[in-house]
Formats: structure tokens, C-alpha cells, sequence
């Protein structure tokens, strides 16, 4: 499959590198941010919950001055009026109390939407090598999990324990106000449930955070199955992929109990506790009433306010379940924030001073394995049609990718006009050089906006022009040509045309540079012959470095540069190599099927054996190819 891809995204082979999560101290200030953000709406919701919280009060106060006049036989008249008010302040309740939710909801879904938004736009700006080497399930539950978690706690949670909060705030006071002596027995009685709140925020947060974990491995896990269910099937790794899902699988019902069971002892010791104020201040309240000190009314209007304290409370602790957990992926959202960005980490603004590309004293290992290149050098001359060839495993592949800037060499340098080619901004880079794979991506989305992310601003004819350029043409025979919708419930193109698209992005993306690793590797041989002389036409001009596994693609080439183990073990043209003697000259006379020289070879026939058919520069043997988008990020 052939993918045209910047350098920049896809998915990489060197091992995942786990993803940052935020500290606390981040979390805090990003949600003090989306607080600011939209600090109108904010404050509204605070103002309309006070005041619906104001309105909540006057029933119990009202309730007690009843019992107090009914006592006193003070007429029926005083006591009809008082029950008046206790309606009227509960319907000025409810209504401030469903504006509040109303304002508070949008306020959720802006935020909500805010987030999303800089989740995106930090995942297309990230460099290269991170989005290359990070782990493609975990990247993805962030991206989708982690922020409907967040979403949902903006849009209901927030709103929530906001209205609560102001209403406990309010009952608080009111009971202080009413008798402190009381007062400070149900603040006292209150303790069991703070004790048990802080038990539970004390674990919950490593709790969730490892529950968030595990379900990202498990869809790294499954992603990797999935992507590789043709492997798996031709190796006959259905077992070992089977108890890898499972032990994934087992983890994550492993901490998904052990936040069940926090929750299984936070829940019960929080009801009982409930209990603990309304008793404590009735007992206190009947001596006290004994004694004279207070009044019949204060002592019920006090347990009553307490026992009213219940339902705030409730819903703040039934939402610190929630807001544990969207804390959790809260951090896990924000911890992207903690990579790199795109902007070069040195040679801030630097620009090349041409297309000239060099490459000193390489070498380049993937994780902790040994190197698979060392002490690479190489000077690629400016619209030179380079070929690199070796057999597999020769580091082809990894050279290529730091051609593309997609990874840093541990050691040496890759420049382009003086500057490191990983260096670059992506948009920069996609002018200078474009990777072309043997991965393809097709989006669901119409066939022109497949070709537009390439070149947004091509016109209908470029489209056409490009698509013919590789090949294709095959655009007038889909039922709305351009506007065909492609992918999902639209039409599914076959190999070679997913190819042609790919190729064609090359072809409106115009960068200086191409290089081509097993671009045409899905299409039938003549279908490819015919595609490559194509794509030599419209790059006439253009530095193209191709990872050869044809040896008619080195024939045709300006220079050749053989790979053996990692190194650079021949340099020169076709007919240099081949009268040279070495290496090359070996494979050229064993492919081709003669005798020394072979200056004058005829195309190479349909079916004509690769001398690669697979790159595997990966430290595990597999393939070392990157799937992503053709010459820009998507839409």
C-alpha cells in the first residue's frame, strides 16, 4: 500500500513511548483557564445559584417561626401568610435553580468544546518522532475516552456541584446564624463524612489513572491485532495475540475492581455519616431547649436545615466519583501539552540555503537495541534520482525515515541546505520533502477533499491533472466524479486506485524532494512500470530518493548507493557498480541472469522477481514502513 506522507505522522516501528500525564498542579491550571475563558457565563452560574440557594432557606426558617407562633397561639392569619411565603420561595427556587442548570450546561459544552479543539490541534502539531513512536490505542483513548469523560463532567458533573456547593455554603451559614452552639454540633457530627471523603480522594486518583491506562493498552492491544489480522492469520499468532488480549484484558478488569471497590466503601460510610448532624444537633437541641436556651422552633428548623444538607452533599460526594475520574483523564489530556512542539528545537527560524541533502556520521538504534545504522554519510545533490539498494534488513527503510525528518539519528546529522531535515515545521518540511510508502490512507470523505489535503487550493482541473499524472483518470467513471464520497458507506477503491491517490497527492503537495519507499508495491507490474515512468516525468527536476527493491529502478537512476548492515557500502552509477565488481555487480548479474556487464538491459518484464521484496529495519523483524495521510495533516 503507498502512502504520500510529510515528515511527519504515521505509525512507527521503533517502539512505543508512553505519553505524559499532567501533575495536578497542570490540571488545576488548565481548568482555572477554562474557567477564565468564558468568565461571564461562569459568574452567572454562581450568582444564580446563590440566589436559588438564598431562596432554599427561607422554608425551614419560615418552618420554625411557624412552630413558634402556633406555641405562642399568636392566630391562624400569621401562620397562612408564612406558608404563602414557603411557596412562593420554593417556586423562585426551582426556577433560579433550572436557569442556573441551563446556564451552566452551555457553559460545559463551550468548555467541552474548547478542549476538544486543543487536544486536536496539539496532536497535528506534534513533531514527527513523538507521533511515530507513541503507543496508537493510548493516543486514541485520549482522544476519544479521556475527553468524553471530561466532556461529560463540564456538561453535568460541573453544573452539579456548583448548585450544591452553593446550596451546602448556604445551609451552613444558615444554621451558624440561626444558633451557633447548634451550628457547631452539626459541623462537628459532619466529620465521619469528611474522614471518609478523604480516604477516598487519598486513592482514587492513582486508582483511575491506572484504570486509564490499562484500558489504553488494551486498545493498543486490539488496534495492533486488528491492523495485523492478515499476519496474525498467515503467521498463525492467533494464540499468542489471543493470551496477549487476555492478560491486557485482565488488567483492566483488575483496576476497573479496584475502583469499585472504593467506591463499595466510600458510598455506605458517606450514608451513614448523613445521619450523624440531624441526630447530634436533636440531642443537643433537646437539652438545650430543656434548659430554656433555645426555642422548640430553632431546634427543628436547625435539624431541618441539616437534614436539607443531606441532598447537596449527596450529589457533591456521588460526583466526586466522577470528578475522580475525569480528573484522572483530565491529566492524561493535558499531558500532551508536556511534548514537544513543532517549532525546531534549534535553529529556531533557520531556513535551507538550498535542497542540497547531507548525511554525516549517522548511526540510529530503535529503543534500547543496538544500532541499525552506523556511521552513515551521503550527499544527495539537488534534482538527483537517487536509488538505495541492499538486501533486507540493510537499514533502507530507517534511512529513509530520517531522510523524511520523521526520526532523529542518535548520533550525526541529516541536513537539508545546512539545516536538520527534523528540525523543520511541518509546513515547511512538507514543501521540502514528501515520503511516499507502501501504506495508503483513504479518508471518508468526497475524492476531492482527499486530493485538497494535499493542496487546499487546487483547482478541480489540477485534481484531474495530478490523478492523470500517476495514472488514474478514473475519476469520471464514479457516479459524482470529484464529489464521489470515498470510504464508510461511499465507494471503496481497490488497491492500485487507493495507490493513485496517494501518488497523486505527491504530485499537488510539489515537494522538492520524494522519497519513494515500495510506492508502487500493490499495483500489478505493468500497472507499476507505467506508474514510475509517470512519476519520473512529473518529478523530472526534483531530487527523488527511491528505496529500491527492483533493480531496474537503480538501472535508471543517477547513483546507486548499496547498503549493508547498517552502512554504505558502495556509491556510483549503475554502469560503475556493475564494472566495479563488488557487491551490486553481483546482485545486478544474479537478478538479471547473464554475465558481467550488462550495460544494455531492456525493461524489466512483467513479474520480474524484487530484490527486497521487504524492508525489516525494525528491531523486531517487522516491516519498517509509516502509515499516514498523503503530504498533509488532515482536515
Amino acid at each position: 500500500m503507498t502512502t504520500a506522507q510529510p515528515a511527519g505522522a504515521g505509525h512507527g516501528d521503533g517502539g512505543s513511548a508512553p505519553l505524559p500525564i499532567a501533575d495536578r498542579a497542570v490540571v488545576r491550571r488548565a481548568a482555572i483557564a477554562e474557567l477564565a475563558a468564558d468568565k461571564r457565563a461562569f459568574t452567572a452560574v454562581l450568582v444564580l445559584n446563590g440566589l436559588a440557594a438564598g431562596a432554599g432557606l427561607v422554608g425551614p426558617w419560615l418552618l420554625g417561626r411557624i412552630i413558634d407562633t402556633v406555641r405562642k397561639s399568636s392566630g391562624h392569619g400569621t401562620v397562612d401568610r408564612l406558608a404563602v411565603v414557603i411557596v412562593a420561595a420554593t417556586v423562585v427556587q426551582m426556577v433560579l435553580s433550572r436557569y442556573a442548570l441551563n446556564v451552566a450546561a452551555r457553559f460545559g459544552e463551550r468548555a467541552a468544546a474548547r478542549i476538544r479543539e486543543r487536544f486536536v490541534h496539539r496532536t497535528l502539531a506534534l513533531p514527527a518522532a513523538v507521533v511515530e513512536h507513541a503507543p496508537t490505542g493510548d493516543l486514541a483513548a485520549r482522544g476519544t475516552t479521556d475527553i468524553d469523560v471530561v466532556a461529560t463532567t463540564l456538561r453535568s458533573a460541573v453544573p452539579d456541584v456548583l448548585v450544591a456547593s452553593a446550596q451546602a455554603l448556604f445551609i451552613i451559614g444558615a444554621v451558624l446564624l440561626l444558633d451557633p452552639l447548634l451550628g457547631l454540633c452539626g459541623m462537628v457530627c459532619l466529620a465521619g463524612v469528611v474522614l471518609s471523603t478523604r480516604w477516598y480522594l487519598n486513592r482514587a486518583r492513582a486508582a483511575y489513572l491506572a484504570e486509564g491506562a490499562a484500558n489504553s493498552a488494551l486498545a493498543e492491544v486490539l488496534a495492533a491485532t486488528a491492523s495485523g489480522a492478515r499476519t496474525v492469520e498467515a503467521l498463525g499468532l492467533q494464540r499468542r495475540r489471543t493470551d496477549t488480549a487476555e492478560t491486557a484484558i485482565a488488567e483492566a478488569r483488575r483496576t476497573r475492581f479496584g475502583t469499585l471497590w472504593l467506591r463499595s466503601v466510600f458510598f455506605p460510610s458517606v450514608d451513614i455519616s448523613y445521619t450523624l448532624p440531624v441526630v447530634g444537633v436533636l440531642l443537643v437541641g433537646g437539652a438545650l431547649y430543656d434548659h430554656g436556651a433555645v426555642s422548640l422552633g430553632t431546634v427543628v428548623a436547625s435539624a431541618l436545615y441539616l437534614r436539607q444538607l443531606v441532598g447537596p452533599l449527596d450529589t457533591i460526594l456521588m460526583r466526586i466519583e466522577l470528578l475522580q475520574s475525569s480528573s484522572a483523564s483530565y491529566a492524561r489530556v493535558e499531558g500532551l501539552a508536556a511534548l514537544p512542539r513543532t517549532e525546531p528545537d534549534a535553529g529556531a527560524g533557520a531556513e535551507p540555503a538550498d535542497d542540497r541533502i547531507e548525511v554525516s556520521g549517522v548511526r540510529y538504534a530503535y529503543g534500547r537495541a543496538g544500532d541499525i545504522l552506523h556511521g552513515v554519510d551521503l550527499d544527495v545533490r539537488p534534482g538527483e534520482r537517487l536509488a538505495v539498494v541492499g538486501p533486507s534488513g540493510a537499514g533502507k527503510s530507517t534511512l529513509g525515515r530520517l531522510l523524511a525528518g520523521i526520526d532523529r539519528p542518535r548520533a550525526g546529522a541529516v541536513t537539508v541546505g545546512g539545516v536538520p531535515v527534523a528540525d523543520l515545521p511541518p509546513d515547511r518540511l512538507r514543501r521540502q520533502i514528501v515520503l511516499v510508502t507502501q501504506d495508503h490512507h483513504v479518508f471518508r470523505d468526497t475524492l476531492r477533499d482527499n486530493l485538497l489535503i494535499a493542496r487546499p487550493t487546487a483547482t478541480d482541473e489540477e485534481l484531474r491533472a495530478a490523478l492523470e499524472a500517476v495514472g488514474g483518470g478514473w475519476d469520471e467513471e464514479l457516479p459524482d466524479g470529484l464529489d464521489t464520497p470515498l470510504g464508510g458507506d461511499g465507494r471503496h477503491l481497490d488497491g492500485a486506485r487507493a495507490q493513485q491517490l496517494s501518488l497523486a497527492r505527491v504530485i499537488l503537495a510539489d515537494p522538492h524532494t520524494v522519497i519513494l519507499d515500495e510506492a508502487t508495491a500493490l499495483l500489478d507490474p505493468a500497472t507499476a512500470r507505467n506508474t514510475e515512468r509517470a512519476l519520473a516525468t512529473v518529478l523530472d527536476g526534483r531530487t527523488v530518493i527511491a528505496i529500491a527493491h527492483r533493480l531496474q529502478t537503480a538501472h535508471d537512476a543517477d547513483r546507486v548507493a548499496v547498503m549493508a548492515a547498517g552502512r554504505v557500502t558502495e556509491l556510483g552509477t549503475h554502469d560503475e557498480l556493475v564494472t566495479a565488481g563488488g557487491g551490486y555487480a553481483a546482485l545486478w548479474h544474479s537478478w538479471h541472469g547473464d554475465g558481467p556487464g550488462g550495460a544494455d538491459v531492456p525493461d524489466e518484464p512483467d513479474g520480474a522477481p524484487d530484490m527486497d521484496a521487504t524492508d525489516t529495519d525494525g528491531p523486531d523483524g517487522s516491516p519498517a514502513v509509516t502509515s499516514a495521510p498523503a503530504a498533509s495533516p488532515a482536515p
